[in-house]
């Protein structure tokens, strides 16, 4: 099973928000997930991220994989290695 840590979109038309949630690969982009481990709101001015740092780092060393955009937030939030 390839876990990943990657976006959820919620929110209504024009106006995303995102759940960083840990999931399996294979479950669509906001299907089943395993885990939420953060917030992330791109509309506020500066952006709003709240990630727990615990979880991510547990998952990290687990061997999940952020995809290119939490991984840029988590090193911004200073939790990637």
């Amino acid at each position: 099973m390839a876990v990943k840590i990657r976006l959820r979109r919620m929110g209504a038309k024009k106006s995303p928000f995102y759940r960083i949630v840990v999931a399996d690969s294979r479950y669509p982009r906001d299907g089943r997930f395993i885990e939420e481990i953060g917030t992330y709101n791109p509309l506020t001015d500066p952006a709003t991220v709240t990630i727990d740092g615990d979880k991510a780092k547990k998952w990290l060393n687990d061997g999940a994989q952020p995809t290119d955009t939490v991984k840029a937030l988590l090193k911004k939030n200073g939790i990637e290695k």
